[in-house]
């Protein structure tokens, strides 16, 4: 990219965090003038703990759910696309967690975060601003993935368990990639529709039905190449590709057809599927 130098690290957790945590990012970045990113919306929760230039995490559809100048952020599940914007030399480490895992390791229901970016300092506790802080001072970036270890496994050997049938319910929306109906994904869980739909917005943030929307958008992005930001416990290992074309594409997906996966990429992801394609060969990330 223009005016844009880095690194990442990849860090694998130790055994017992992988159903939880699929992978660390460490990044050094060096943005030599105002570097604006697009990113999609999400049924994950982004933790970033950072140290260097700050950022400014921006929803446009609302300034209060928005983070500016921060380092170090949580934002919740989200259902719409929203922008980073930073200048100079950011480090840091970046985690993607499923919704709930996320409400595992940070103790408190995700309604509370959905479609908000909140600076670490403003979280309950003040875990994950020591944790940031002691990250910044490590040595190495070996060193910075055992220190999230061994903080991931403190956090979720006092965790209390998420509700059973809520794990089921979440389970079998990604196992379908979004296809099957709330009404019977409800009946299996021996709740009513509007039960199901209560307790799941509370825990993870969002109505079943639109993580269901978006489990199929995630599916259909991986499949772009377009840009990092999913993780692949919600696209498969082996998530449809391209040959077939978009019509193609949006039936293997589970959309109804063409326009219908369209219009979802305009709202998840701000663009239609072939301009988020050019955009991703071009020197231009925002």
């Amino acid at each position: 990219m223009d005016g844009v130098a880095g690194e990442l690290v990849v860090g694998v957790p130790e055994v017992r965090l992988r159903p939880f945590v699929e992978r660390y990012v460490g990044y050094r970045e060096w943005a030599a003038q105002p570097l604006v990113r697009r990113e999609v919306a999400g049924a994950f929760v982004v933790v970033i703990l950072g140290w260097g230039a700050p950022l400014d995490v921006v929803d446009p559809r609302s300034a209060e759910r928005s983070a500016y100048r921060v380092d170090s952020f949580v934002a919740g599940t989200f259902d719409a696309y929203c922008a980073t914007r930073t200048f100079g030399v950011g480090e840091g480490v970046e985690l993607l967690l499923a919704p709930l895992a996320a409400r595992r390791i940070l103790g408190l229901p995700l309604g509370e975060l959905a479609n908000r970016a909140v600076a670490v300092e403003h979280l309950p506790g003040g875990w994950l601003d020591r944790l940031r802080c002691r990250l910044a001072a490590a040595e190495s970036w070996s060193a910075r993935f055992a220190l999230l270890d061994a903080a991931l496994a403190a956090r979720l050997a006092t965790a209390g368990p998420v509700d059973a049938r809520l794990g089921r319910a979440w389970q079998r929306l990604a196992d379908n990639g979004g296809r099957i109906g709330v009404g019977p994904l409800a009946d299996e869980l021996g709740w009513s529709r509007r039960h199901f739909a209560v307790r799941f917005r509370q825990e993870v943030g969002l109505s079943p039905k639109t993580v269901a929307r978006l489990l199929r958008f995630h599916r259909a992005y991986a499949a772009l190449g377009a840009g990092p930001g999913v993780p692949e416990a919600l696209v498969g290992a082996e998530h449809p590709g391209l040959a077939g074309g978009w019509a193609d594409l949006a039936v293997r997906c589970g959309y109804y057809d063409q326009s219908h996966l369209i219009r979802d990429f305009r709202e998840f992801a701000g663009d239609t599927p072939a301009a988020l394609l050019a955009r991703s060969h071009s020197s231009n990330p925002g």
